[in-house]
């Protein structure tokens, strides 16, 4: 029972950490949207609103590990709850690839991004994605073999999924997903590199400085950095918790669900923290939108301590008013 209850108070923590972490983000990305309307920015803001579901879904979990046993959640509405949880997770991780691909494609097809990524276009690819996230995530609710046949309380993923599920999905979604994030990247590395090479050419050949701008090679470099950040934290976060769901369906005689449960899911959800503090440091524009806002917040703050003080003050003015009174009416008295 302690056990659980720490666990618990981890949970809660985490989740409100994921929750105030990307909800922040999520604010900032539409800021930004509204200024530049970039259709690279609504994949940002995907992800920072699917990590927020993390959390939310996740919080759901903690009042089921503090309470008692005998209070433990109804089978049906932890395979709900887990099923949620699953589904928002395939969307944060189908939305970081769908970034990278953004991309590969920005910087392969320069010229032609934006008539092949419209608003439309996006809009079709996150409303496409997030279909395919829930079916991910409720699988198992209409396939009995990725059911549990047995169900003990408190809610957790594998009290009401079967190890199975893991392997189905990192067969099917997760190992195809690193293979795609290892092909983009590599591809942008060596366009990026193509880029600097044609720059140390020209500028070897001696071109003018200021009639020649340079493509946008910086940027290109950026976004891989970016991107590999991503896929390294994506990799290191769910690897461990696949492989380990694997020997698990393998080796039926090992009992490994507290290892799954209580630290490497843990480590997977952990990486919806990552997201926006990942973004929040590379990414320029977000820094300089949060230092507005923050900005925004001292002035609103200092505004409001200078009200208070002068409501404080109150009792004075009355007595400034009445002197001034009488100093106007002197000279009349006067005359």
């Amino acid at each position: 029972m302690e056990s659980s209850f720490s666990f618990g108070v981890v949970l809660a923590v985490l989740a409100s950490l994921i929750i105030a972490a990307n909800a922040l983000v999520a604010v900032v990305m539409m800021l930004l949207i509204h200024k530049n309307d970039g259709v690279g920015l609504c994949f940002t803001l995907n992800l920072a609103v699917a990590d927020t579901l993390i959390g939310v879904a996740i919080s759901g979990l903690v009042t089921d590990q503090i309470s008692s046993p005998a209070r433990s959640t109804q089978k049906t509405l932890c395979s709900l709850r887990m099923a949620f949880v699953t589904s928002s997770s395939a969307a944060s991780v189908l939305t970081v690839m769908l970034i990278a691909f953004d991309r590969y494609l920005a910087i392969k097809q320069p010229l032609r991004y934006f008539q092949i990524m419209s608003g439309l276009m996006a809009g079709a690819c996150i409303a496409g994605l997030w279909l395919v996230s829930y079916f991910i995530g409720f699988l198992p609710l209409g396939v009995p073999v990725f059911q549990q046949t047995t169900y003990q309380g408190p809610c957790s993923f594998f009290a009401v999924f079967h190890p199975r599920f893991v392997l189905t999905l990192f067969c099917v979604g997760f190992f195809p997903a690193l293979l795609l994030f290892v092909f983009f990247y590599c591809n942008m590395l060596k366009i990026a590199s193509v880029h600097s090479q044609q720059i140390r050419k020209m500028e070897h050949a001696g071109a003018v400085a200021g009639a020649y701008r340079p493509p946008r090679t910086p940027n290109d470099f950026k976004a891989i950095r970016t991107v590999a950040v991503l896929i390294g934290s994506f990799t290191l976060s769910w690897a461990p918790f696949f492989i380990t769901g694997i020997v698990q369906v393998a080796c039926q005689g090992c009992h490994l669900y507290l290892v799954l449960e209580r630290y490497l899911w843990l480590l997977g959800v952990g990486n919806s923290l990552l997201n926006p503090l990942i973004y929040a440091y590379w990414q320029k524009e977000v820094r300089q939108q949060l230092y507005q806002m923050a900005l925004g917040v001292k002035k609103g703050l200092t505004s409001l301590l200078l009200l208070l003080s002068a409501r404080n003050g109150g009792p004075e003015g009355p007595r400034e008013s009445s002197c001034h009174i009488v100093t106007i009416s002197h000279p009349q008295l006067d005359a």
